[in-house]
């Protein structure tokens, strides 16, 4: 791990694409913004987590649904 210090609109390079800049620190919270193409997906760890969980339980259940079923509630879905 890379630990560096900053302070205040300080900013941190990571490759040439994605900038992160210190916004404001509060007692023991910093502010941080993030500079990146849109086709980076930034997300908080807890949220990435709960995504990684949801996608493993889709994959399980979808390996639980027979074809008939899986065509049977295709049928009942409308757009």
């Amino acid at each position: 791990m890379l630990v560096l210090r900053r302070k205040v609109g300080e900013t941190v390079m990571i490759g040439d694409k994605i900038q992160i800049q210190i916004l404001g620190i509060d007692g023991d919270q910093i502010k941080i913004g993030f500079l990146a193409p849109k086709d980076v997906q930034i997300l908080r760890q807890e949220l990435y987590e709960g995504i990684v969980v949801e996608n493993m339980a889709a994959k399980v259940q979808k390996e639980q649904l027979q074809p008939d079923q899986i065509l049977n509630l295709l049928k009942k879905f409308k757009m």
